[in-house]
């Protein structure tokens, strides 16, 4: 799949070959960066791409970016714009995902965040259709714990922290499972590798707070929401014991990546059925008519592309 042609960098759009940096640069020798994952989805009927979330996404974006002292001269609706405009220039008719970066941009090795200067940059690429399998994964418990709150800012997406992402979604991959759950230095389910957990059991949805180092998922959030308003069932944010993993009825995972994706197995043991579940399911098949325009009711949650006259012109 052909990857973007442009990137939002240095204060403009620019050809993505043009979009680099030194090898001096701070933010590539000590991880103080930050960055959001986001996704556009394609309306085929409309013609339409709707941004899911834009300015909960920036909102959170520049708020990791305080965490780690950058002085970002954005505001989410003008990070908007520039996204917009972006998307525009890549053209795209398909479902995109995009990464928005802030780093620590000087040319310096010194071991400090204040008085560094600091730079965005903003890319997307195409995704092509979500894929959406009935198979389900299957998951480990790692051994590595999730990052402390008082170590890295667990709330905030900092690159630096994703070397304990990587180390968990490896050392999984090379066991032979898809991912791992991760246990926070309470002994509690924290997240998977890059996602949020739910389990259900006895028809109530379950899932762990956000004071117990996880991210503050807008996904999670937004799968909150539907599950109450929508679906009418009851939601828990609290502690989750390692065995209570094992004796869910329903797991799955969510965020901007995984998106709902169920989970069928952990540790060797079939979760529930070991066959994606009722609620999953159900869940699942909302979430992506909610993020392509598709119930009026959360259009508020998207934020379209293209104007009317793009549209009459493609």
């Amino acid at each position: 799949m052909a990857g973007p042609k442009y990137a939002f960098f240095k204060g403009q759009i620019v050809p993505i070959e043009d979009a680099k940096i030194s090898v001096m640069t701070h933010a590539l020798h000590y991880g103080t960066g930050v960055f959001a994952g986001m996704r556009a989805y394609w309306n085929e009927e409309e013609e339409q791409l709707y941004i899911f979330r834009p300015y909960d996404h920036f909102e959170r974006l520049l708020q990791s970016g305080s965490l780690m002292r950058m002085k970002l001269d954005f505001t989410p609706e003008k990070l908007l714009g520039i996204l917009t405009d972006l998307l525009r220039s890549e053209n795209y008719s398909e479902n995109s995902y995009i990464r928005p970066l802030a780093y620590k941009s000087q040319e310096t090795l010194g071991i400090s965040l204040h008085d560094i200067a600091d730079d965005l940059t903003i890319m997307a690429f195409p995704v092509g259709n979500f894929v959406i399998t009935d198979k389900g994964a299957h998951l480990c418990v790692s051994g590595w714990r999730r990052v402390d709150d008082n170590a890295i800012p667990a709330r905030g997406k900092v690159t630096g922290a994703y070397a304990n992402s990587t180390l968990i979604k490896s050392d999984a991959l090379l066991a032979g499972f898809d991912d791992a759950l991760i246990l926070n230095q309470d002994g509690h389910v924290a997240e998977a590798s890059g996602a949020n957990v739910m389990i259900i059991r006895k028809g109530v949805v379950i899932t762990p707070p956000i004071n117990a180092n996880v991210l503050e998922g807008i996904v999670r959030r937004s799968l909150i929401q539907l599950l109450q308003d929508e679906m009418g069932i009851e939601v828990q944010e609290r502690n989750v014991d390692r065995t209570e993993v094992y004796i869910a009825d329903e797991i799955y995972l969510c965020g901007t990546g995984a998106q709902v994706a169920p989970v069928t197995h952990v540790d060797h043991r079939p979760v529930g059925t070991g066959e994606v579940g009722p609620i999953t399911r159900e869940l699942r098949e909302l979430f992506f008519k909610v993020v392509t325009g598709r119930v009026p009711k959360y259009r508020d949650w998207l934020s379209p592309v293209y104007s009317a006259e793009q549209i009459a012109s493609r």
